[in-house]
């Protein structure tokens, strides 16, 4: 039992965040493929992947090793692991059957993972980033069981949404007024509920579940400290303006499903889904990177305001895209600012990856290491 227990070193937890890191940037050739840029086509298929690549394959990996470390269990690194290779089986094969179970295979491996959290502290917040993990279970059963990435999309939004909405309870919990809990439980409630009807009955299913975010959206508002944060300086104000401009958008894709409806093609399902997993969930990556980064492989990323640059071009673009793309169907317009939304992500990879190798440097100085000598020495 006690070997089960073990964590994993850092070399053991950078290879499903590697795997992650191929399924990025393998989606966001996809992307390119889609915006229909004239590059080389590895697999005609390809572009047919990008979305469960980008969500399960990148963003499922991520999230995965985060709750894994978390945990402190070898076995737990199984949910990471089969999601990377999930992204990478798509990317070789095309939306074939291997891929497909892989990442459902990752889906159930996360539920357990959330099984051993419930264990040692069972808590609302725990149990609405469970609900997001049964959510993208679900989004994989039903497209490994024919359904379209359209018809799995709301799965694949409530994977997103209810983890970092719990995330988000579980880092304000503690400055919560009587009564933001139950009115949570409330919010993940109609959630689980809108996802089911948009399964069953995908019409009004679809219009609930624009609701659902809504309330969600209405929840985050008025209880996180990000209002609050957002007046302080450095990194806190960094991670408030990330949260509220996502905030922003997962309202914009709330309410044009609660007010058309489903959508599998064309510029409304296009916007919709970029909303929120451009818009909201990069966003939050991109913030809650400096925090998350050096909880999960103990490598710094120092905060620097370069980090705003990645981030006003993620925002700025999507506005673009949405507003004068697939608003005023100004192809033009459409197709680059895609293509920033791609510079965007790849330049917040490259600016993390450079703030932590500058860090690393500074560390292993030696005046760094003499003066951490010299903190060592001096008595207290």
């Amino acid at each position: 039992m006690t070997a089960t227990r073990t964590p994993a070193s850092a070399p053991v937890r950078l290879a499903p965040l590697a795997l992650g890191g191929l399924s990025l940037l393998g989606g966001a050739y996809a992307a390119l493929l889609l915006l229909g840029l004239r590059l080389p086509l590895p697999r005609p298929e390809l572009d047919a992947v990008h979305g469960p690549v980008m969500v399960l394959g990148f963003v499922g990996t991520l999230v995965a090793m985060e709750r894994a470390v978390a945990l402190g269990a070898r076995w737990a690194l199984l949910a990471p692991a089969c999601a990377g290779v999930g992204g990478l089986l798509l990317l070789g094969l095309g939306p074939t059957l291997p891929g497909k179970l892989l990442l459902a295979v990752a889906g159930a491996a996360f539920l357990l993972v959330y099984r051993g959290l419930w264990r040692r502290q069972p808590s609302v917040a725990l149990l609405a980033q469970a609900a997001g993990a049964f959510s993208w279970y679900a989004a994989a059963l039903l497209w490994a069981g024919g359904f379209s990435v359209a018809e799995a999309a709301p799965w694949l939004v409530g994977f997103v949404v209810l983890t970092i909405a719990g995330e988000r309870l579980e880092l304000s919990r503690v400055a919560l007024p009587h009564g933001a809990e139950p009115a949570f439980l409330a919010v993940l409630a109609l959630m689980v509920a809108a996802m089911t009807a948009t399964t069953l009955w995908p019409g009004p299913g679809h219009q609930l579940l624009g609701l659902a975010l809504l309330a969600t959206v209405g929840w985050l508002l008025r209880y996180d400290v990000a209002w609050r944060t957002v007046r302080l300086r450095g990194l806190p104000r960094y991670v408030a303006v990330g949260l509220l401009a996502g905030y922003a958008w997962l309202a914009v894709a709330a309410l044009l499903w609660a007010g058309a409806g489903p959508s599998d093609s064309g510029a409304r399902y296009e916007a919709v889904l970029h909303a929120v997993f451009l818009g909201f969930t990069m966003s939050m990556i991109f913030v809650h990177a400096p925090v998350i980064l050096p909880a999960t492989l103990r490598l710094p990323l120092p905060y620097h305001p370069v980090l705003y640059a990645p981030l006003a071009l993620l925002h700025l673009s999507l506005l673009t895209r949405l507003g004068l793309g697939d608003l005023f169907g100004l192809v033009a317009a459409w197709r680059w600012s895609g293509v920033a939304n791609v510079v965007a992500v790849l330049g917040f990879v490259a600016s993390a990856a450079t703030l932590t190798t500058c860090a690393l440097r500074s560390s292993r100085s030696p005046a760094a290491r003499t003066a951490t000598t010299a903190r060592i020495e001096v008595p207290r």
